[in-house]
């Protein structure tokens, strides 16, 4: 199989995983500098009320010097752990599989983490075990703006970019109110689909 490189994300958008399930290997893009409105800090859900972001606050350096993503830190002043926890808890406790990963997922939430990719990276890992994918990671040492030798997957962590295929709808909890959402979190497949998730990817 092809290698890739991928920036880290929250969990990530479905299109992301559609594409990381053609990789038995993945380089993690480690040398970056940290870019807002990306899915490194923020995810996307499906909620009582439709469409919802999930993000992570981000202390910001004072200096005009470019952040590395590795180096970020999350503000943990504000709570944000318990409230991401229960809107997650409150948007998917009824669909079929909350409770199947629940004890996987909630750790992630009680912990305390200072890191932005540190935590990424735990929630990143727990996503490949639930999806039961055995991709070997491995962390860049220095950034490229361009790579020749392996594919370079690093656009998806942009929340803006358009979804270059179609997402075939799936079940969703409330659909019946606000119709299907494409491309949401990894969570809402999972927890919608469960150990059907990667066939679904595979399928895309």
């Amino acid at each position: 199989m092809p290698q890739a490189v991928f920036c880290l994300p929250y969990f990530g958008p479905i299109s992301l995983y559609k594409s990381l399930v053609s990789y038995d290997k993945v380089y993690i893009e480690a040398a970056e500098n940290y870019q807002k409105q990306s899915y490194r800090n923020r995810q996307y859900i499906y909620g009582a009320n439709g469409k919802l972001m999930l993000n992570i606050p981000v202390k910001h350096s004072g200096s005009k010097q470019r952040l590395k993503y590795s180096e970020s830190q999350i503000e943990n002043d504000f709570k944000w752990q318990d409230l991401h926890f229960k809107s997650l808890e409150s948007a998917y406790r009824t669909s079929p599989y909350f409770e199947f990963f629940e004890d996987d997922i909630e750790p992630l939430f009680r912990e305390k983490f200072e890191n932005l990719f540190e935590f990424n990276l735990k929630c990143f890992k727990t996503t490949l075990d639930l999806l039961d994918l055995d991709i070997k990671l491995e962390m860049t040492s220095e950034f490229f703006k361009n790579y020749t030798e392996i594919e370079d997957q690093r656009s998806l962590i942009e929340a803006k970019t358009k979804t270059p295929f179609d997402i075939k709808p799936y079940h969703q909890v409330f659909e019946d109110k606000f119709g299907f959402i494409e491309n949401l979190s990894i969570l809402d497949l999972l927890f919608n689909l469960g150990p059907e998730s990667v066939s679904y990817l595979k399928s895309l």
